[in-house]
């Protein structure tokens, strides 16, 4: 096999991992931000009401999410035969434009709207830009080329999230949102510099990606990651209202917190796209049990801020080192559909976030208090680990090897 000289290799990897960056950025700045989204776009909920004013706000993050559910499927049906590297460069403009438009827009509502287009490529995006470093990695490294464009977004939430919500706490939200944009403009020249072309596979076709919808196994597997991986996004999206209202903080606190949170996502992708390639399945069942524990400690501790920073440490850790291992075991149970598989992940994760967002919100407003959501997180965990258990105990049709993985990675 033809390589890239590791010059190369290396400057393509950073390429797609930092538009992983700039999907980080644009899906967690809004919950570093949500008091001042409130107060600037709802400023009559926010007066009557923080609590329903902030929940109200949630729905950026709902929203983002559930473009991500429909976007990640359709795009990986519509591109089956699209050359990768000519879907990311595509899917870098759609971003580009849709998180312009967030900065931009008037109202509410319209906020929403531009919210929900910027979010149409984000699970293809991580599907193909994970394919493209997989193969320039080599054959058998999956895990790992999922962990590398992933920790792009993982270093967004330990120092892009943090900064761009400081930004944001003092020029507005709109800056922040711009700021973001600027970032996938740069990824974009550095994806057309470094990533070389690498050809969709002759077999593709939108038949073969719509068949892995035949496999049982496929939908376990994602009610798995949409129902488990959803107690984090229930803590994850109240993180700077919990740093302020619980653990007394100051709102400059926030940042810091969110930074001990993306410290912990970044070691969680580095260790969970090792122990993929090593041991799928303890990789998964040990990952949702590591998540429980975490999200338990942090509904425990949040209150003490030694206990909130320590908390959303382990919070981050367990739930990025869960990825990898779910990503794979969904691309193993979708026969010779490996982007409909990646896709599938992220639509799940994204309807994790949905849910995370939503219940959180949902019991906040009732009055039970901001860390509601983080025990109803756990008992979400919970579910998500009995869900994957029983999809290790079903059989795996036979997936074909994907050509995808043969080709050859030219340096010109």
């Amino acid at each position: 096999m033809d390589t890239l000289n590791p010059g190369r290799r290396l400057a393509a990897l950073i390429a797609l991992a930092l538009g992983g960056f700039g999907l980080g950025l644009t899906e967690f700045v809004a919950m570093g931000l949500l008091p001042e989204i409130a107060r600037d776009l709802l400023p009559g909920a926010y007066a009557a009401s923080v609590p329903d004013a902030l929940a109200t706000a949630g729905w950026m993050i709902t929203v983002y999410a559930l473009g991500v559910v429909v976007g990640a499927p359709t795009i990986a049906v519509l591109t089956t035969r699209a050359p990768r590297r000519r879907l990311v460069v595509g899917l870098l403009l759609l971003f580009v434009a849709g998180t312009a438009a967030s900065a931009i827009a008037p109202t509410f509502e319209l906020v929403l709207a531009a919210r929900f287009v910027a979010a149409l490529g984000h699970g293809a995006y991580f599907g193909a830009a994970g394919i493209l470093a997989a193969t320039i990695l080599g054959p058998g490294n999956h895990g790992k080329g999922v962990s590398i464009v992933i920790g792009g977004l993982t270093a967004a939430n330990l120092a892009g999230v943090p900064l761009i919500t400081v930004l944001g706490q003092a020029h507005g939200w709109e800056v922040a949102y711009l700021a973001v944009a600027g970032v996938f403009a740069l990824s974009l020249i550095a994806v057309l510099t470094t990533v070389p072309s690498i050809a969709a596979p002759a077999t593709g076709s939108p038949r073969a990606e719509l068949r892995a919808f035949r496999s049982p196994q496929v939908w376990l597997v994602a009610l798995a990651v949409a129902v488990g991986t959803s107690g984090f996004f229930a803590v994850n999206s109240y993180v700077a209202p919990i740093t302020t209202e619980v653990a007394g903080l100051d709102e400059s606190t926030i940042p810091w917190v969110l930074a001990s949170m993306g410290l912990g996502m970044t070691v969680g992708i580095a260790l969970g796209g090792i122990a993929a390639d090593r041991d799928l399945r303890r990789s998964v069942l040990g990952g949702f049990g590591g998540l429980i524990g975490s999200v338990a400690f942090f509904a425990l501790a949040a209150g003490h801020p030694a206990g909130l920073v320590v908390g959303a440490f382990l919070v981050g850790a367990a739930s990025l080192f869960i990825v990898p291992a779910l990503q794979s075991r969904l691309i193993a149970v979708a026969p010779g559909a490996q982007l409909m598989g990646a896709a599938v992940n992220q639509s799940s994760l994204n309807i994790a976030n949905s849910i995370g967002a939503a219940l959180g919100g949902a019991v906040i407003a009732a009055g039970w208090g901001y860390l509601a959501s983080a025990w109803l997180g756990i008992g979400l965990s919970v579910a998500g680990l009995l869900v994957a258990l029983l999809s290790f105990r079903l059989p795996v049709e036979p997936n074909p090897v994907n050509s995808e993985e043969k080709l050859l990675v030219n340096s010109a």
